[in-house]
């Protein structure tokens, strides 16, 4: 059974930073490596959006209000995703979520993890 875990969000303050990882468990590194990863997040009130993706090719992807201060990367032989988030903003304030759509299209989904930012 395929398992994402997120960890390192918390409280980050304007101008600042913080780095999210996302673990994936129950899936060879062949299927990682396959596999689009991403990060979306959802604000109080507000629907989930996609904050970025990088695919097999290491190829990327970014909402605009988080480009040039955002990096996704990818650690293949770690199965694991990053997200370094720079120059934070109090409108970054949301649960991000990491997902994983594998080469078959099938989408999973971490628990999430609360980034709050705020002086």
């Amino acid at each position: 059974q395929v398992q994402l875990v997120e960890s390192g969000g918390g409280l980050g303050q304007p101008g600042g930073s913080l780095r999210l990882s996302c673990a994936a468990s129950g899936v060879t590194r062949i299927a990682f490596f396959l596999a689009t990863m991403g990060w979306y997040r959802q604000a109080p009130g507000r629907q989930r959006e996609l904050v970025a993706t990088v695919n097999n090719g290491g190829s990327t992807n970014y909402l605009d209000s988080v480009k040039g201060r955002f990096t996704i990367s990818r650690d293949s032989a770690k199965n694991t995703v990053y997200l370094q988030m720079n120059n934070l903003r109090p409108e970054d304030t949301a649960v991000y979520y990491c997902n994983a759509r594998s080469s078959a299209n099938n989408n999973y989904w971490g628990q999430g993890t609360q980034v709050t930012v705020s002086s």
